[in-house]
């Protein structure tokens, strides 16, 4: 049967085929649909852990017991889960082991556009590169083989536009693969260090192995035409460079991408007048063939910063500029990301701007736009669950300089059973007075509504336990902890009093779901029919502005008659710009 499925879809469907029986991830754009789609097999056990280290050890010990496992991840993702990751590059596999790393050239929904392919290099592991949906889902099922036949993990690099770009699959039936026997064995498993070094001729030995069939496998292939040109590619940029010369050039394709099949680069590069080689981000292959002498173009003509597409290297290969529609630029409207209308981190951002002398450091998440016009209520965003611990080391050089400025650190649920716990830890064995804010809207809201460890189900629907936020930060020695409405200004204006006053750790928990989360008959009883509607007396609006300083995207200021105006269809009634008004000219409906 043929399907029209996306890159993620395509390697659910890969896994399901290739009798994979254990997945785990950590959600993050682009990765996030893979495990969704993964859950519906009920032949699969998947689920979402807490973080991508948890993810991949999760896998790993799937595997070590003799089941073939799948973890998926975004490339920061794999940052978190690197420990493991190198550590059974040594060890290597039982059941067959994969690790998705999905990619984010152009930065679409991340804080960097790092190449992870080096990974693979540098964790002495075998990587495969997928260039549409079919070889996304064969790929899942030859990189099992790879990883039984060699006992190494193999990574899988995806990039954004294949992730979520469609394109037909044929699809199969699933392959039962019974379970690999588990035997102790302390000599592989292990890694103290007498056997890591031991194990590290093994991987030496093993990376041998994988090269000679890089050279030899289908996964890599030539297609002949013209032979003046030639591109040497992968993934995305391998459809991209053949939209671009068609059979203008002759192609080596490359699907499996460590080792580098050189044998077969070197035979390919004797034949050809011109060679480029096309490949996102990084030099990744082109230095390599260069370290060998191969000679050939690449990132002098082809940017490694960006999404690539055929444009690029058009005109970075060719010197041609291909037509584009013509529009008039004057009149395109800046549309910045902003916090929804309704959202409950709104209040509390809104409050949190007026605090005067504070640093605030923020975290990866909806809560992010906290920073953004006109709240700006942010000074720092870097990595998951580094507000808090970046929040404590500023804080304890503003008490070491005798500076009266405190930091408030914003990190949301699921971020915060990311890694947060962490680092408060850090603050309270450390005696540090950071505000620390957990922004709690019930569910991983920014990557597409995951359950989470607080949510209370799984990633496959079953209820289970809920962890309590408060009670995970009072159990590791908070003293002080107050959870509020963040839709009620007053609640979270006095909180900040309250907090700002001690000078010991203190942590504000904001209880109230994202308005777009599909309510659970908990949050029903908790929350209740909560939407509504505000509308504004034009006899009352004296045109101060106020509210829109909420960045609500459903208000809007007519600037002929200086009032302001809700627009109904985006309204959910939250009640903030009603609480600011200082003259209220803004009143609730109910639905």
């Amino acid at each position: 049967m043929k399907k029209l499925l996306t890159g993620n879809e395509a390697i659910a469907q890969g896994a399901y085929e290739a009798g994979i029986s254990f997945a785990a991830a950590y959600p993050g754009t682009p990765s996030t649909e893979i495990l969704e789609n993964i859950a519906p097999f009920t032949e699969i056990v998947a689920e979402w852990a807490p973080n991508e280290k948890v993810a991949l050890e999760s896998a790993i010990g799937a595997s070590i017991v003799g089941a073939r496992a799948l973890s998926a991840m975004k490339h920061v993702g794999v940052n978190v889960a690197a420990d493991p990751l190198f550590s059974i590059g040594y060890a290597g596999i039982n059941g067959g082991l994969v690790l998705v790393s999905a990619d984010d050239p152009g930065t679409h929904s991340s804080q960097d556009e790092q190449d992870n392919r080096y990974y693979a290099k540098f964790a002495k592991v075998a990587l495969l590169e997928p260039s549409n949906s079919q070889e996304c889902k064969d790929m899942v099922k030859s990189a099992m083989e790879i990883s039984e036949q060699y006992n190494t993990l193999v990574l899988l690099r995806m990039t954004t536009r294949v992730c979520h770009s469609k394109s037909l699959v044929e699809t199969g039936s699933r392959i039962e693969v019974e379970k690999r026997p588990y035997v102790r064995d302390l000599a592989k498993y292990s890694l103290v260090p007498h056997v890591a070094r031991n194990l590290h001729l093994v991987v030496e030995k093993k990376l041998k192995e994988l090269e000679k069939f890089s050279n030899e496998t289908e996964l890599n292939f030539i297609e002949w035409n013209d032979k003046k040109i030639g591109v040497i590619s992968s993934g995305i940029a391998y459809e991209y460079a053949k939209e671009v010369f068609g059979d203008q050039a002759s192609y080596l394709k490359l699907g499996f991408t460590h080792p580098l099949p050189m044998d077969k680069i070197r035979e390919f590069s004797q034949t050809i007048d011109t060679l480029y080689v096309v490949e996102e981000l990084e030099p990744y292959i082109e230095e390599q063939m260069k370290a060998a002498g191969i000679v050939c173009v690449g990132k002098d003509k082809i940017p490694n910063t960006g999404e690539l597409n055929p444009d690029i290297i058009a005109k970075g290969l060719l010197n041609a500029e291909r037509p584009l529609l013509e529009y008039d630029e004057s009149i395109l409207v800046n549309r910045p990301p902003t916090l929804c209308a309704g959202c409950p981190h709104r209040g509390f951002f809104f409050e949190l701007a007026k605090r005067k002398n504070v640093m605030i450091t923020g975290d990866i998440g909806c809560y992010g736009l906290g920073g953004a016009e006109p709240l700006n209520a942010q000074d720092t965003c870097i990595c998951m669950g580094a507000s808090i611990s970046m929040g404590h080391g500023a804080q304890q050089m503003f008490k070491k300089y005798g500076l009266a400025t405190r930091t408030v650190a914003t990190i949301g649920d699921s971020t915060f059973f990311h890694m947060g716990i962490n680092s408060l830890l850090d603050v309270v064995y450390n005696r540090s007075n950071v505000v620390t804010c957990i922004l709690d809207n019930r569910v991983t809201a920014m990557t597409g509504h995951q359950e989470h460890p607080g949510s209370g189900y799984t990633l496959q629907g079953m209820a289970t336990q809920e962890v309590d936020i408060a009670n995970v930060v009072k159990g590791i020695g908070i003293q002080n902890v107050k959870t509020v409405n963040p839709r009620n200004l007053k609640e979270v204006r006095d909180a900040f009093d309250w907090a700002l006053d001690l000078d010991e750790p203190s942590v504000i928990i904001t209880r109230w779901p994202c308005l777009l989360k599909k309510h659970s008959p908990k949050d029903i009883e908790e929350f209740g029919n909560y939407l509504g509607k505000c509308i504004v007396d034009d006899e009352k609006c004296i045109g101060c502005k106020m509210c829109l300083k909420t960045g609500c995207p459903a208000l809007r200021l007519n600037k002929e008659v200086k009032k302001v105006k809700i627009d109904e269809a985006q309204c959910a009634g939250c009640e903030i710009c009603l609480q600011a008004c200082p003259v209220q000219a803004i009143g609730r409906v109910s639905q």
